[in-house]
């Protein structure tokens, strides 16, 4: 007999379960919480000690988990020991996806310090304003990224640390990993309270700075019990486990870990569960094949665009794929095509797609399997076992059923602020519940559409592009007068930059010239593959906002 939803999320959140959920108060605001948790992420990071077999595999290497745990204890000796870092100090990682990764990660917050990650993707200039904003006393980066963080890290008094550059010439006052731990060394003892700051990620700004969205220990682990939850649910109506199948769960890494989605749904859920975890160098779809076959990788979470990669690949049919049980991920709409590729496609695999965010620890309504195939284009339910979505209007106020508004989100997963920007948090958290920014509407089944988009953004192959900060960028060129930056439809990657740019009088200005100026201020993925250059005056509203959409229809027709 099938079991309905409700009747699973009884089974699983519901009283004498271990994931019972009960009302608790975090900071004046009374939330439906998980009963039980851990104290802290330390807590979590101590369970990998003594524990048996592979934790991470990257390229020809196999991490065993006591391998892991030793060079996690060697580094937060260093850390408290050598830095002098104490609770409440921020430690940053710049770094591409590799096991030291994940062991500083380990390190910094079981040492009670702040880890704030930065988008590998950085050029020197934003390394230099996060380094500033955040207040990082140390940086870990790989050989890539020293000559980016070495000189602001050098202006703001940072020490930098760096890994796997047994290779590299490095600056004098740049210390090697390997020369600064001792393997066999202590985990300092120290008290974290689950309510001190554990994370900051930045995220794009509306204003043209990135925002450090700050989360405390309770609500890194209150989204990582949700997923649990979710896939408790997932395998009741499944009648058949959601996270592994018949084969020993394993999870690949395919999306950055500085982002949401990878360090917390998929790093710390094979932390929590003890799973072997699959790191890729960088994506490459038929890599990928070769994994999933080689390791019997069971969960694949990415962007869309990374499922359409496999499937779309020549050689996919060559691969075995029969492990998977669970293909999708978020970071974008996927579209109703591959909802059904994906299902009728993979052996075992079923389709899923959620609705999280950086401020939300990457959890949110989530669409699975068979709710998925009947419903294709809704990212999921929106009531959940500690969380809620709801829509309102301009005002605050909830909206009827099927009605469209801002979607606004509560739950003790939540991130408590944004990190030095007051003014941001206010507008963003109120009285307890997150205002999204996407507007989209829920029906009278409970389950969430997103439509649109409130915030000047470009979601770019999961990556959030702020539109005012391209524009910004953009304006430091000496011969430009106005610009407007905005979203266009791509094939792959759903949406790709777009500029509209007006030169001085006078001025001459090439597409390309424009890309490479753009490009030395942000990182690459923010650069408009798409400019168009105008004499003709932007249109604007009679309160003077540029006209956007119908800048869209008129420069770039086809």
């Amino acid at each position: 007999m099938a079991v309905s939803y409700e009747e699973a999320l009884a089974m699983v959140a519901g009283p004498g379960s271990p994931l019972e959920v009960a009302e608790r108060e975090f900071g004046g605001v009374t939330y439906r919480a998980f009963k039980t948790t851990p104290n802290s992420l330390r807590d979590i990071f101590e369970t990998a000690r003594g524990k048996e077999g592979t934790f991470i595999v990257y390229e020809q290497e196999r991490w065993s988990f006591s391998d892991h745990v030793a060079r996690v204890d060697a580094i937060a000796a260093a850390l408290v020991n050598r830095y002098g870092i104490e609770r409440g100090d921020r430690v940053a990682i710049s770094m591409r996806n590799l096991p030291e990764w994940v062991q500083t990660f380990a390190a910094i917050l079981s040492v009670g310090a702040v880890s704030v990650s930065f988008n590998a993707w950085w050029t020197e200039e934003e390394h230099d304003f996060a380094l500033e904003d955040s207040g990082a006393k140390v940086i870990f980066v790989d050989a890539e990224r020293v000559e980016r963080a070495a000189k602001p890290a050098r202006r703001l008094g940072t020490k930098v640390i760096a890994v796997r550059s047994a290779d590299a010439v490095l600056p004098d006052d740049v210390d090697e990993l390997e020369k600064v731990i001792t393997i066999g060394d202590a985990m300092p003892e120290v008290v974290i309270d689950g309510e001190d700051y554990a994370t900051i990620l930045y995220t794009s700004g509306t204003t043209g700075r990135p925002k450090g969205a700050v989360s405390t220990h309770r609500a890194v682990l209150q989204g990582l019990l949700s997923f649990a939850a979710n896939a408790g649910i997932q395998s009741i109506r499944r009648g058949a486990d959601v996270i592994g199948g018949s084969n020993p769960p394993c999870f690949i890494l395919i999306v950055p870990l500085f982002h949401v989605t990878g360090c917390v749904p998929v790093m710390m859920t094979c932390y929590t569960m003890g799973l072997k975890l699959v790191m890729m160098y960088k994506w490459e779809p038929e890599a990928a094949l070769r994994l999933i076959e080689a390791e019997k990788v069971t969960n694949f979470v990415g962007v869309p665009t990374q499922s359409w990669d496999l499937l779309e690949h020549p050689n996919f049919a060559d691969f075995d794929t029969s492990t998977l049980v669970s293909i999708g991920g978020g970071g974008a709409p996927a579209p109703t095509k591959l909802v059904g590729r994906i299902e009728s496609t993979f052996k075992t695999g079923r389709p899923n797609i959620g609705y999280g965010m950086t401020e939300t620890n990457a959890y949110g309504p989530g669409n699975y399997g068979d709710d998925y195939v009947s419903h294709p284009t809704s990212t999921g339910r929106a009531h959940m076992p500690v969380m809620d979505a709801v829509i309102r209007d301009d005002d605050g106020h909830d909206v009827a059923v099927g009605t469209r508004g801002e979607i606004w989100m509560k739950g003790p997963n939540l991130i408590s602020g944004y990190w030095n920007r007051p003014d941001a948090t206010a507008e963003t958290i109120v009285d307890g519940w997150l205002r999204s920014g996407d507007i989209g509407r829920i029906d009278e089944e409970g389950f969430l559409y997103i439509e649109d988009r409130a915030k000047d953004m470009v979601l770019r192959g999961g990556e959030n592009v702020y539109c005012a900060e391209v524009e910004s960028a953009i304006y430091e060129h000496p011969a430009v007068f106005e610009a407007a930056v905005f979203g266009m439809p791509h094939e792959r990657l759903g949406e790709e930059v777009a500029a509209v740019v007006v030169p001085k009088d006078g001025a001459s200005l090439s597409a390309e010239e424009l890309q490479a100026h753009v490009a030395k201020h942000l990182a690459a993925f923010k650069v408009p593959s798409r400019i168009s250059i105008t004499s003709q005056r932007l249109p604007r509203s009679p309160q003077g906002k540029v006209l956007k959409r119908d800048l869209r229809e008129t420069a770039f027709p086809n």
